[in-house]
Order: C-alpha cells, then structure tokens, then sequence
C-alpha cells in the first residue's frame, strides 16, 4: 500500500534574486512497511525533502499525497493535526523536553491526543521496554547518554502509532556503539510490526541497513536502489 506519493516537487529559495532548487521536479512513492534511507552530500535536498514530507515547510509546486490526500494545500492547523496522528519524527539533536522524564517525553504526544491515563501508561512502558530503557523511565535527558536520548526520542514518534516515521540524520551525533543499538532497534521495530521507516542520513552504518536507498544530487533523484512492491 503506498504510504507516500510525491509528484513533481519542487522548493525553490530566493525565487527573486538567484533561485537555489533545494528539491528538483522530484517525484516519488513509499510503500507501507518500507525502511528506506535518502542519502547525498550536504546540500542535496535530503533534510529540505523530509521536513516537507512532514508539513514543516511548504513546498514551491507539486504534490505530496499521504494516504491519498494531498496535504500541499493544507491549513497550517491542519498540519499540526496530520504530524499529531500521522507523521513520527526522529531528529539529529534528539529534541527532548529537558524538564520531562523519559517516560514523560514519550507519553506527551498522546496527552496532545487526549489518550486516557491508562493507555498512555501501558502505551508508554510498552515503547520504553521496547528500546531497551524501561529502567530509566523517571531519568530527565540530561542524566542520559546520547544514545539513551535518541531511543527515547524513537519511542516518542512512534508513541503516536504513526503511519511512518521521519528520521533526520539520527545516528550524526551517537557513537558507532549506540548507532547500532538505535539500529537494530528500529529495524526489529520495521520488520516485527510493519513500521515505516524514512531516513535521512549520509551514515554508511544506516545504509547498509536500509532495503531501498534513494541518492539525491542537486535536488533530484539520480538513484534508486531496491524499490519495494
């Protein structure tokens, strides 16, 4: 089932003056289930196509469809919604509340969904259990490791049940270690219940556990490696 279908994207900077196309008459499809890495050089478009994926920023001209609705034309309000019940977000600085516990940072998102105490706690220590960190559940961010803060932040999105997750450089800051814990956590996390996974990345580690790899160059699609159907 096609989970993402972008058509003709494009995001252009400085229309008026010199235009930089971050993302180049771009056209492509995700299948649910998939565990795709989107890789290049800096500046190639990866982050820029990602965040408008996610309704973080509105591309120039095209489509982006999710699960068959076209969210280009959408409200910013209507955006907030979409990333609330649909869209799970792993970033490179892993983006906590420093004054939240870890459990209290996965269970927020579902305080936003108006979920009843009770499933937000089976929901939470389910996901906590799940990235190996039930134990820390009352430690606060800065008592954690960098890797320890990075699985928190991957039990967060997915706390939501989202429909895929966007994984932003994850592993950029975390050492080789805790890279391969965070992993072999999310792709149990793929393969056992079906998640979506799209990466971000330029990290030799995450694409050589991803089945598709998508390479950008100057915006545009120049390969695409093990497309799933």
């Amino acid at each position: 089932m096609k989970v993402i279908e972008i058509s003709n994207l494009n995001k252009i900077y400085n229309e008026t003056i010199i235009p930089v196309h971050a993302v180049n008459n771009l056209s492509l499809e995700i299948n649910e289930g998939e565990f795709t890495a989107i890789v290049g050089p800096s500046g190639c478009g990866k982050t820029t196509l990602l965040n408008m994926v996610g309704g973080l920023d509105k591309p120039s001209s095209g489509s982006i469809q999710i699960q068959g609705e076209d969210i280009t034309a959408y409200s910013a309000s209507r955006l907030t919604q979409l990333r609330l019940w649909n869209i799970g977000f792993v970033f490179q600085a892993y983006n906590l509340i420093p004054v939240l516990t870890a459990f209290e940072n996965v269970e927020f998102i579902m305080q936003l969904q108006n979920k009843s105490k009770s499933e937000r706690y089976e929901r939470t220590m389910e996901l906590l259990e799940a990235v190996g960190l039930k134990d820390k559940k009352d430690v606060r961010p800065s008592r954690l490791s960098g890797g320890q803060q990075q699985r928190v932040a991957v039990a967060r999105a997915l706390a939501s049940k989202p429909k895929f997750i966007l994984a932003d450089e994850p592993t950029a800051n975390l050492d080789s270690t805790s890279t391969e814990t965070l992993l072999n956590i999310m792709e149990e996390l793929n393969l056992k219940e079906n998640i979506t996974f799209i990466f971000s990345t330029h990290d030799k580690r995450v694409m050589d556990k991803a089945r598709r790899i998508i390479r950008l160059e100057d915006g545009r699609i120049i390969e695409d490696q093990g497309i799933i159907h």
